[in-house]
């Protein structure tokens, strides 16, 4: 008996299976999350991440293998948020380029894919750490590649990939003592398995109990097709054409129904036959309309008929985005500057430093590489610096170059503050390097305090953490435990504050009064009369206090 092959419509259906295990587990995974700050978000950003890759994935009827996972690589690129969906988004790249120019995939093959998708997610990463979802990843593929030797058929393959998987999961608190004092795997990972396990149950046409029953937003699940005219490459048919069967004859069957879709397959592409048997939907794109139209009346009355010419759309496009082209590289300018900040004070602050773009983001909310890509080009300069203030968006800011034609530039800004005290170091009239040194140094110099409260019990770094805690985090790390948010203000300040601070700044969030903003600020004027004490309202969402000293 022939070994089972996964084609392109099976492997766009194991993608869908994973992702919709994900989407409908990602709270599960964000809960865990080590620190236990009201923004844990590994599940929900590499759910976005999956879900912008089946978005791509059902654009268009893809068939081979080759293409559907090139569409899942460049849709999970786009939609990466956070460091955990842009290492989803490099495994799916490895996966797809071991898979060019190949129709199906065999055990072997499988085994080539998991092994290029390890190898690119550790290429991406600057400083790969284990006990995470490269880890994960990394050993499924070792193990695959060693049993080739026993096994070559694809499903014991991905079977020996949940139980490698889950294995090595259970190993992440060993190589991470954060996750053991915790008490949990590796977020990254588990939602790596999740994915694999929904894959699976596409693959065995298992069911499983967990996978989401309802169309998650902004999925278009299995079976549906989006027409994009402008994702479409060479155009081979020109008349998109769409109507509705609305009377169907009487006697007309199945079979009717069925004939009628592979005539249309032989005199285009993009089908698409809907019916319930009381009425047709069809989608095609041919260059015999009328034709189609024909086969289509041997059914039924016609209606709601609508044909595009797609080659002339093409060019009127073309002439538009070549005159708008135009237009933008006659005022294009030399620099620009893209930061990712949250809370309407905060963003107030970058746009009077002059800052470009604002794209929403910070703690609560990652954004996606496109749309950081896509604030890159709203600047219309040749060199961008983004600021990501967050260590969590740093990672995503990296890969957006690889989604616009500008020069990305990242800065290491790892908190608002430090974004801030870069745009001020910022010079117009010196070259991109003097630049990027000088804002980098700017940023470096700054040492913030952040002030949340814990969301679960943990134990973290040999303290005892209980939900309601107030945290003080210096630079990330947890400083300051207590009751009282005042109490923790003052010493994680007290912590920063040194010989050498000439400036302590206060960014008071959304959930704090300004009187209480008011009351710290004159608390730290009088404690440290040497150093100047600013308040500013940031508006910041979940954080009590953004606390920059300098």
């Amino acid at each position: 008996m022939a070994s089972k092959r996964i084609d392109g419509i099976l492997l766009k259906e194991m993608f869908a299976s994973g992702a919709a295990l994900l989407v409908n587990n990602r709270d599960s995974v964000d809960a865990l999350n080590v620190f236990p700050v009201p923004d844990g978000d590994t599940g929900t950003n590499m759910s976005q991440t999956i879900t912008s890759a089946i978005k791509e994935i059902n654009a268009k009827p893809y068939t081979s293998v080759a293409d559907v996972a090139g569409a899942a690589a460049r849709g999970a690129l786009k939609g990466a948020r956070g460091n955990s969906g842009v290492i989803l988004s490099q495994i799916l790249r490895g996966f797809s380029k071991a898979l060019v120019g190949h129709e199906d995939i065999d055990g072997p093959l499988l085994a080539a894919a998991l092994r290029s998708g390890a190898n690119t997610a550790y290429k991406a990463v600057m400083k790969p750490k284990e006990g995470t979802i490269l880890t994960v990843i990394r050993v499924i593929a070792e193990e695959a590649e060693e049993a080739l030797d026993k096994q070559g058929d694809v499903v014991e393959l991905f079977k020996l990939v949940l139980s490698v998987g889950d294995a090595i999961l259970k190993r992440t608190p060993e190589m991470l003592p954060v996750l053991k004092q915790a008490g949990v795997v590796d977020s990254g990972g588990m939602g790596l398995m999740v994915i694999f396990r929904g894959m699976y149950a596409a693959l065995t046409g298992e069911a499983v109990d967990a996978v989401a029953e309802e169309k998650p937003d902004g999925m278009a699940m299995p079976g549906e097709f989006v027409d994009d005219h402008d994702a479409i490459g060479e155009i081979k048919y020109g008349y998109c054409t769409e109507f509705i069967i609305s009377h169907p004859r009487e006697d007309m069957r199945d079979a009717d129904v069925v004939r009628l879709r592979r005539r249309l397959e032989r005199m285009g592409d993009c089908v698409l036959v809907i019916s319930d048997m009381n009425v047709v939907k069809v989608h095609v794109h041919t260059n015999e309309p009328g034709k189609a139209l024909q086969y289509a009346l041997e059914l039924g009355e016609l209606d709601a008929i609508k044909i595009d010419n797609m080659m002339e759309e093409r060019r009127e496009r073309e002439a538009k985005q070549a005159a708008e082209a135009a237009a933008k590289a006659a005022e294009q300018k030399d620099y620009g500057i893209v930061a990712v900040a949250l809370g309407d004070g905060l963003t107030e602050i970058f746009r009077n430093l002059n800052v470009d773009q604002i794209v929403d983001g910070g703690q609560t909310m990652n954004p996606s590489i496109q749309d950081l890509a896509k604030a890159a080009d709203a600047t219309n300069a040749k060199t961008v610096f983004i600021l990501p203030n967050n260590t969590n968006i740093i990672l995503a800011a990296q890969q957006a170059s690889e989604l616009t034609e500008r020069r990305v530039i990242v800065l290491p800004t790892k908190s608002v503050p430090m974004g801030i005290s870069a745009a001020l170091a910022f010079d117009p009239t010196v070259s991109a390097e003097e630049n990027e040194a000088a804002m980098t140094e700017a940023a470096e110099a700054v040492h913030t305090a952040s002030i949340t409260y814990a969301v679960r019990d943990t134990n973290y770094d040999g303290q005892e953490i209980h939900e309601g805690d107030i945290m003080g985090m210096i630079d990330n790390k947890l400083s300051v435990l207590g009751g009282d948010i005042a109490q923790v203000c003052q010493d994680v300040t007290g912590t920063m504050v040194n010989e050498d601070s000439a400036l302590i700044t206060i960014y008071y969030g959304a959930d704090t009064a300004e009187a209480d903003a008011q009351a710290l600020q004159s608390a730290l004027a009088e404690q440290y009369g040497d150093c100047d004490v600013e308040l500013q309202q940031g508006g910041q969402p979940l954080y009590y206090y953004l606390i920059a000293v300098e």
